[in-house]
């Protein structure tokens, strides 16, 4: 198996709802199962991109939204050998002795500082002990678990400073990317299948939920056809009604990337509503999908899993676009000029959590997307000479992934301060 094919196949992975929601759980069922007795308090830190994230965020199985209830939700009834799925099967009682915890004061949440480096410590205290894990760059890498501040076990030091490392993906070139899509074995991306498979279910949720609203309106504006002869509304609906389904918390998982659903589903569905429409070989559209993961890899190692600016749109939208090239049978010189023309426009789009404003982004993304490489593909191009535009793709997409870290901490320091000040005592 190529490398490259090894990074898509251990990166994808199902996540149900917003994956911040669903790690905060996991971790707090992790430390859950590392103590004894009643729970009394629990004590949750988070970075700023994961507070933010879960803020007003949809949890399945529940009607509640946000980082307490997660906590809570963890802790009564979240199954954390499913990982991100770990809030599978939650039963109406589990949510109601969730809320009360949450009403009656047993949840605290601290923000433990303003950076794009995922970061979970969640300490659960009951009447015979207490549990502490702490998860650091991945949503579900623990790294560290005291009992009664013993510690049972601890990340490798050696294994985290080969985390520190030039990524992998970083010694590819855009042209090499390419190439690889081109050329490797079609067997070895079938996995790429589930994705198409996880994502249209959650697709086809949001458009049979009555909680949904664009779902609805992106299905009439498509003629009342899940799947028309319009690639770009067709795109604009599959993306977003999945998208629009993750963030309210409906029960199907999204097929996740970079540790996001939303990523997942922006890299993937677009590009299926072009092969279903103009009818490509399904070879082609998996072929593209690993072009468009493998992009949006590459602008995430620069800006970090959870910043201030939106990956979705950004680096996910990024990849789609280059992948949709890919299927029109493009040059990597047109998929360098998409970037170019991405980078110029989208680049700074702000993240504010998991909420229902991500399905507004996610449809800005795909038109972006759709007109950036129509033009790219008819020589119409933002120049290397302006802007963030880098001399070559590979400085471009550093640049990008730049403007949100360590560029925008002020602006991620802002958005925390609004999102406080909508919910004023609570998260002291």
């Amino acid at each position: 198996m190529h490398e490259l094919t090894k990074l898509i196949y251990e990166d994808m992975r199902p996540a149900l709802g917003v994956t911040e929601p669903g790690a905060i759980a996991f971790a707090v069922s992790i430390a859950k199962r590392h103590v004894t007795g009643e729970v009394q308090h629990i004590l949750l830190r988070l970075n700023s991109g994961m507070f933010k994230n879960a803020f007003t965020c949809g949890i399945p199985g529940s009607s509640e939204v946000g980082n307490y209830h997660a906590a809570a939700l963890g802790a009564v009834g979240a199954d954390p050998d499913k990982g991100l799925e770990c809030l599978d099967g939650i039963t109406p009682e589990q949510a109601r002795q969730a809320r009360e915890m949450v009403e009656a004061g047993q949840i605290r949440v601290e923000m433990s500082e303003i950076t794009s480096r995922i970061f979970i410590e969640a300490t659960v205290t009951t009447d015979e002990g207490r549990a502490c894990v702490t998860i650091r760059d991945a949503h579900t890498n623990i790294v560290k678990i005291t009992e009664n501040d013993v510690t049972v076990l601890e990340a490798d030091s050696a294994a985290a400073a080969e985390q520190e490392a030039t990524p992998m993906i970083h010694r590819y070139t855009l042209e090499q990317l390419h190439e690889y899509v081109r050329t490797v074995p079609a067997e070895e991306l079938s996995f790429i299948r589930q994705a198409f498979t996880t994502n249209y279910a959650l697709c086809e949720a949001g458009l049979n939920s009555p909680k949904t609203a664009y779902a609805r309106y992106l299905l009439a504006a498509n003629g009342g056809k899940i799947i028309s002869d319009d690639e770009q509304k067709t795109a604009t609906l599959l993306c977003n009604a999945a998208i629009e389904a993750r963030v309210l918390g409906l029960p199907e998982p999204a097929m996740s990337i970079t540790g996001s659903g939303a990523h997942g589903i922006i890299a993937t569905m677009p590009l299926y509503a072009a092969y279903k429409v103009n009818g490509y070989s399904e070879e082609d559209l998996l072929r593209a999908t690993a072009l468009s993961y493998l992009v949006c890899m590459y602008i995430k190692e620069y800006s970090g899993k959870l910043s201030a600016f939106c990956g979705c749109a950004i680096a996910a939208g990024t990849g789609m676009a280059c992948g949709l090239v890919f299927l029109r049978q493009g040059t990597t010189d047109m998929m360098t000029h998409t970037i170019n023309n991405l980078a110029s426009s989208i680049t700074g789009m702000i993240c504010d959590g998991g909420n229902q404003g991500c399905t507004m982004k996610g449809v800005v993304a795909v038109d972006a997307a759709w007109r950036a490489v129509d033009m790219a593909m008819q020589g119409v191009y933002i120049y290397d000479v302006h802007g963030i535009n880098g001399a070559t793709p590979e400085q471009t997409m550093k640049n990008m992934g730049r403007i949100a870290s360590s560029g925008m901490t002020g602006t991620e320091k802002t958005i925390i301060d609004i999102l406080e000040e909508k919910c004023p005592g609570k998260e002291d």
